[in-house]
């Protein structure tokens, strides 16, 4: 699919939207060096193996934007797929010019596969083309199992002011089953080293896990606690479609028994000093990540890379986008100039139930005045379900915000779905 002409987003529609919310950027590095069994990201599973130094030469394009440099051997294809993404900024800006980015997040599969050089040449690009604001945050995900010494420093070195470390547990046995790369000493050390070299960063955490118990939640806490994360992200174990663990499904933890850890985590969490501000995000004062936050709260992002999905506003409408999956494909497609696998505009029924979906989740929920800015409707499409999630107690309001109950958290689903349109609820 080609891109549209800019004329084709800016001709009238059915939304009249005041102004357009704040910007950010997604990049989307999809190797790893093994598939994880409960994993539905898009990743793929490369075969490396550290660089002896006889292989340590810099190679690259001409481009310059990127070269393997020391760590990895360079069966990674980073230098065309780095080429690929700047094809694909290059093909979008026009959608895009004079917005200022306030976030960049580097996500995958293991993004820090990636040389510094390259992740350093990446960053360099995007300010280059994008207008990225002074204190803009720029996120790398990390794994513990390509951790080497001082790499952590030369990603802070290469501009990036916030790691996100995929950690899921301390415990050797869990990680294992988990089928992770890494084991509890390299988890710690690579916090170790975060923590030297970032001012703020992320551990995630994953609970009711096969064979886990309260006791031992507690013990990977008690590690992960006193490592001094600024924030944690905490995710229950699920078992997605597609995936290994759904065709040999592990033993999965009883609700009642999964309820209870995250009362544990939130307690643990609480009493060193995160305060979860989203249903799967703790934080200290002054270190929400910043990224996420503008997708709960129904901002713009531009999805750079093999599968990312971008979600644009214009004045009368706004539109999603997909990239092509297969990253091979993807790096054809993006240097032909043709990146979209698909685009399509939200209807005026869907854009509540969407906002709803991502505003919910966050503990102080949402201005009534802001969800009237990114959807371009009145609060009255939405005064019916107000008034029936208020009547189950599943939310708190006043004049100027909406926000979910203690209930309305541990019923989430229920509370979105009140916000479905009429005919997703009639099928």
């Amino acid at each position: 699919m080609q891109q549209s002409d800019i004329q084709h987003y800016l001709r009238p529609g059915t939304l009249q939207l005041a102004s357009l919310p704040p910007l950010s950027v997604y990049v989307h590095l999809p190797w790893c060096l093994k598939k994880c069994p409960y994993c539905d990201f898009n990743s793929h599973e490369i075969n490396l193996a550290p660089k002896t130094p006889a292989a340590s030469a810099p190679q690259g394009g001409a481009s310059g934007l990127g070269r393997p440099g020391t760590g990895w051997s360079a069966e990674l294809p980073q230098q065309r797929y780095l080429d690929a993404l700047q094809a694909d900024l290059e093909a979008a800006l026009p959608l895009v010019w004079g917005r200022s980015v306030h976030s960049v997040f580097i996500g995958g599969g293991t993004p820090s596969l990636f040389s510094p050089e390259g992740i350093d040449s990446l960053i360099a690009s995007l300010r280059a083309r994008l207008t990225l604001s002074a204190d803009c945050e720029i996120t790398l995900e990390a794994n513990p199992g390509t951790f080497e010494k001082d790499r952590f420093k030369a990603y802070r070195a290469a501009g990036v002011t916030r790691l996100s470390i995929g950690v899921q547990s301390f415990n050797d046995a869990a990680l294992q089953r988990l089928g992770r790369v890494h084991d509890r000493a390299q988890a710690i050390a690579a916090v170790e080293e975060a923590a030297q070299a970032f001012n703020t960063f992320n551990l995630d955490i994953m609970y009711a896990l096969p064979g886990q118990t309260r006791q031992l939640l507690r013990q990977d806490m008690a590690t992960a606690l006193a490592l001094a994360p600024p924030h944690i992200s905490i995710y229950h174990l699920t078992i997605e479609p597609n995936t290994y663990f759904a065709k040999h499904p592990p033993a999965a933890v009883a609700e009642d028994e999964a309820y209870a850890m995250l009362d544990l985590l939130t307690e643990l969490t609480g009493a060193a000093g995160l305060q979860r501000y989203e249903v799967s995000a703790y934080a200290l004062p002054g270190h929400r990540c910043r990224h996420n936050l503008n997708y709960w709260q129904f901002g713009d992002y531009l999805g750079l890379g093999a599968g990312a999905h971008s979600k644009l506003s214009f004045a009368h409408r706004v539109v999603r986008q997909t990239r092509y999956r297969e990253p091979r494909l993807y790096m054809e497609q993006a240097l032909a100039g043709q990146s979209l696998a698909q685009e399509e505009e939200i209807g005026r029924a869907d854009l509540c139930f969407e906002f709803m979906l991502n505003a919910l989740r966050l503990k102080d929920g949402f201005a009534l005045q802001q969800f009237c800015e990114r959807t371009g409707q009145p609060i009255t499409s939405i005064a019916a379900a107000l008034d029936k999630a208020e009547q189950l107690g599943l939310l708190r309001r006043d004049l100027t915000r909406v926000a979910p109950t203690g209930k309305g958290y541990d019923f989430l689903n229920d509370l979105q779905e009140l916000f479905l349109p009429a005919s997703a609820k009639a099928s």
